[in-house]
């Protein structure tokens, strides 16, 4: 069986370790940076008595400049630079981190910094998408690399807010420029480890990748894609959105911020625990009854979470959400790569990576207008939603292949 200590052994075999040990690395500064400011942001905003329409904007802001970088990145990526995107975009990081430090706490400040987050985050991901592709040996060793990969992105979500809560205690807004001076750190470490990741050898198809790149049409075209990038799209927006509007909801319900950042920690390593057993629930499921149940199974806990339910439920909801998304996640990171051309692997996940930064700007917005009316219980609601709507398109899209 895959779960057993040998089919464990054999995956490792099957794994560029050297390789994936350093990405691993780099991933966790990575998500470090990018959870501890987003959740700062928020307090931020908070701290600035911003409006939810501001607070929509701002998140937005994450996703903006991504939308118009993600494909080209993703040409240059199939090219064999992924290497080095990892490092640009590690840079990015620490001239976001720079402003969020320095410059005096404002809605432009904020929108610009988040700004340049995004695009670091998204530089970064790019290079990892493809580093993954090349630390696996094998078709299976490759979706074991994308499930401990998630593994990585997971720690960094986790522990980020854990070391909110521990810094801010029982207050109920954190040390904002201290927090922000951690980011500065931090994004020195992740560009310090970006160096660690070896460049990929020449590849023969190069030179046919760049001559004649397979259209984006033709990409979506393609069996079973767009079903992925659709279900991906409410998965990360989902993710995105609980940084954002949890902090907002706790504040809401009176909840300190070490609360907020256990509630957010539980969902993380949640997420964790489902990526380390992703190989043998594909097995034993199949991809499409899992990608439904990790997609409807979040969307009843949102539900939970925009209830007036005690503090208590939120942590099993939290659970239940974080082993959905994680495994959902995932499953169209990897679905992805298996239905894209070898030549345009990268120009695929570049694509679901627009996808997903178009849902992250369309639905915060939406998102916003109705949480100026309902709270941030409303964004849960909308989540939820989405979600069911979204796996029931899934299912008529694979219905139809």
């Amino acid at each position: 069986m895959s779960g057993s200590p040998a089919a464990h052994g054999s995956i490792l075999r099957e794994i560029d370790l050297p390789l994936f040990s350093a990405l691993s690395l780099h991933t966790v500064f990575v998500y470090l940076v990018v959870v501890i400011a987003r959740v700062t942001a928020s307090y931020a905003m908070l701290d600035l008595g911003l409006s939810f329409v501001w607070v929509g904007v701002i998140s937005s802001a994450f996703s903006l400049i991504p939308i118009f970088i993600a494909v080209p990145l993703g040409r240059l990526n199939d090219r064999g630079y992924d290497s080095l995107s990892c490092r640009v975009g590690s840079a990015c990081l620490v001239l976001a981190a720079l402003v969020f430090w320095l410059a005096t706490p404002s809605a432009i400040s904020l929108f610009l910094a988040t700004a340049m987050l995004g695009v670091g985050q998204i530089t970064c991901m790019g290079g990892h998408q493809m580093i993954c592709i090349r630390a696996g040996k094998t078709t299976r060793g490759r979706d074991a690399v994308f499930g401990y990969q998630m593994v990585a992105i997971a720690t960094g979500q986790g522990f980020g807010p854990l070391l909110i809560g521990w810094i801010a205690g029982d207050a109920r807004l954190p040390p904002l420029n201290l927090l922000f001076g951690l980011t500065v750190l931090l994004s020195l470490l992740a560009l310090a480890s970006s160096l660690l990741l070896k460049p990929g050898a020449a590849r023969a198809d190069k030179t046919a990748a760049a001559a004649a790149p397979v259209g984006l049409i033709e990409l979506l075209k393609m069996r079973g894609l767009l079903a992925y990038v659709v279900a991906s799209i409410m998965t990360i927006t989902a993710l995105d959105l609980i940084v954002i509007y949890l902090p907002l909801l706790g504040a809401e319900r009176h909840m300190d911020v070490a609360t907020v950042g256990l509630i957010m920690a539980v969902r993380a390593a949640s997420s964790m625990t489902a990526r380390l057993v992703y190989v043998p629930l594909v097995d034993l499921m199949g991809r499409g009854p899992l990608t439904y149940l990790a997609m409807l199974s979040p969307a009843a806990a949102f539900l939970v979470v925009a209830s007036p339910a005690p503090l208590w439920a939120l942590y099993p909801a939290m659970v239940v959400a974080g082993m959905g998304l994680g495994v959902s996640a995932t499953l169209t990171l990897s679905g992805v790569v298996d239905l894209a051309p070898p030549t345009a692997r990268a120009t695929a996940m570049s694509l679901r990576l627009t996808g997903n930064r178009i849902g992250l700007i369309i639905i915060p917005m939406g998102a916003s207008m109705i949480a100026a009316f309902t709270g941030a219980a409303g964004v849960f609601v909308i989540l939820a939603a989405c979600l069911t709507g979204s796996a029931a398109g899934v299912w008529k899209g694979r219905s139809r292949d």
